[in-house]
Parts: C-alpha cells; structure tokens; sequence
C-alpha cells in the first residue's frame, strides 16, 4: 500500500533541508525555544503524549496536528518511529498546514 501523500512529501523535504526537530525532546525544545512553527503527532502516539504535546503548543502558541502513524512519520524523514516531530521552517510548515486542509476538505 504505497500512497503519495503530500504531507507526508513535504516533511521528508523539510528533514533533507534539516528543518526538521523530531523526537520528543527535540520536539519540546524546539516549541519552547520559540523555533518550531508545527508540530506534529502521531496517531498512535500514546494519549499522555497527545495531551503534554497539545497543552504546550497551546501554551506556546504553536500549531499542531495529529497526523499518520509513528512509523509514517519516521520513515518519511528517513528515521525509524517518531511519535513527534516540529517543522523549524515557516515556509515549509505553512504549506504542509495548506497540505492537511486539502486532505481535510477532501
């Protein structure tokens, strides 16, 4: 089952172009440093994950969305599981945000 998801297309852009803050503790860093302009999460992050993510991007005023598997969002930046990741390009985080309203209005 090998679908072209463009969300998933343009995260794997953003990691070539190292604009990419994945893992938890990068994730939290990047959010917190004022760096991070999307978050992403897992769908089958745990809930506790879901809920401490969500709670700081709201505190902080950053966007998220939770969107593919651990395994998706890992593999399309060439890592193995993550449950989060931060996009750290405005440019790129505003069209993977386009991306997922498309997918949303489909």
């Amino acid at each position: 089952m090998v679908r072209a998801d463009k969300v998933l297309s343009l995260l794997g852009i953003a990691a070539r172009a190292k604009r990419i803050a994945s893992g938890e503790f990068q994730t939290e860093h990047a959010v917190k440093s004022g760096e991070a302009y999307l978050v992403m999460v897992a769908n089958d992050a745990s809930e506790n994950t879901k809920k401490r993510v969500r709670s700081m991007c709201e505190y902080y005023q950053v966007p998220m969305a939770v969107y593919a598997t651990r395994e998706e969002l890992g593999h399309c930046i060439g890592k193995e599981f993550r449950a989060s990741l931060a996009v750290t390009d405005k440019g790129l985080a505003e069209s993977v945000e386009k991306k997922l309203a498309d997918k949303t209005t489909e």
